[in-house]
């Protein structure tokens, strides 16, 4: 899956698991913020916003996420990264 083209879709939800203080400061236009912390207690939540594309501030926390979410079951949930790297893909 091209993580680019699929953060240009109209059908995705870029969700941002940084800390609600890191979210403040800047963010992803229309991302959503789910701390990772928050992510288990949250999960059928997230299922209903899939495919996710999930980024933070360097990709560690969202790959975290992305593979805790996998082995829930989850199967539309990509890592992109940092959330630069989300606005950077955002045409």
């Amino acid at each position: 899956m091209n993580i680019a083209d699929l953060v240009n879709t109209n059908e995705v939800t870029i969700v941002d698991v940084r800390t609600n203080e890191e979210f403040a400061i800047e963010s992803v236009e229309g991302s959503l913020n789910i701390p990772l912390n928050e992510v288990p207690k949250r999960v059928d939540e997230i299922k209903k916003l899939q495919p996710i594309v999930m980024c933070c501030a360097a990709g560690v926390r969202s790959g975290q996420a992305v593979n805790y979410l996998n082995q829930t079951g989850l199967k539309e949930v990509y890592n992109a990264g940092s959330w630069q790297e989300v606005s950077t893909m955002l045409k």
